[in-house]
């Protein structure tokens, strides 16, 4: 996706985010986030947002994070906290090229915009951590933007997260080694191949495979972000190699 348009669904799912957070009780439980509540959320994504600008400005991500300030504001007022940290993170993103060097986690990627991109995808599943504790309805995810998060987890959280890490993966990885199964979607075609030193991924759609898994765009990147269950997609062929490929998705998006 252009950094354009993924900045156009930061701001619109963070509105979005702010809006159903700001109308419900902070004490709210997040079902999909065992053990935080809506106030822990909000001052969540406030404080992964202040973190990306760290990186931003000072070439370097933070040695701590976050600072005992800014965790206490995160915890007494959330949605003030959550407003600044956007308003920060937009005037880097602002101000700088997307090509411009910014540290982070993902080795193959430190610029600007892995973060434009991982922010528009991070504030999206939180918005929809939100609307699930509030009982809210879900507001659409489009197209464009469902595909690139399903690419984005794919390759950044599975592909990287467990060759990177192999020895926190190394259970989860020997439970589905060999179990291809293959993700489809209007727009994009997975084949996800775990083995015993990572997850391997190709968009190979003619070879065989045992299990697929398909939905919509939406439906599907819930799916694989744990914000829906089975119900929400079809599953074709050998079911007993989904639950070992969801066990590593779990593990990715810790």
């Amino acid at each position: 996706m252009e950094y354009a348009r993924l900045r156009e669904c930061l701001a619109s799912d963070l509105a979005r985010l702010r809006e159903v957070a700001g109308g419900v009780d902070g004490t709210a439980p997040v079902p999909t986030c065992p053990g935080w509540t809506v106030t822990d959320l909000v001052g969540h994504v406030a404080l992964v947002y202040l973190h990306k600008v760290e990186c931003m400005v000072h070439g370097v991500r933070p040695p701590t994070w976050p600072p005992a300030d800014l965790a206490e504001e995160a915890r007494r007022q959330p949605l003030d906290l959550l407003d600044r940290a956007y308003r920060a993170l937009t005037h880097e993103f602002d101000t700088r090229l997307p090509n411009e060097p910014a540290d982070g986690w993902f080795e193959p990627d430190r610029t600007v915009g892995f973060w434009i991109r991982r922010m528009a995808h991070e504030t999206l599943i939180h918005r929809i951590d939100a609307e699930l504790a509030a009982g809210a309805p879900l507001a659409p995810v489009p197209d464009d933007l469902a595909v690139d998060g399903l690419d984005e987890f794919l390759y950044v959280f599975v592909v990287y997260g467990t060759t990177a890490w192999p020895e926190e993966a190394r259970a989860v990885l020997a439970a589905a080694d060999g179990q291809d199964v293959r993700l489809v979607t209007t727009g994009g075609v997975w084949l996800v191949r775990p083995t015993t030193g990572g997850v391997r991924v190709s968009e190979d759609p003619s070879q065989p495979v045992a299990t697929e898994v398909s939905g919509a765009p939406a439906d599907l990147l819930r799916w694989v972000w744990g914000r829906a269950g089975d119900d929400a997609v079809a599953i074709s062929g050998d079911r007993t190699r989904v639950e070992p490929l969801r066990a590593i998705f779990r593990l990715v998006a810790q």
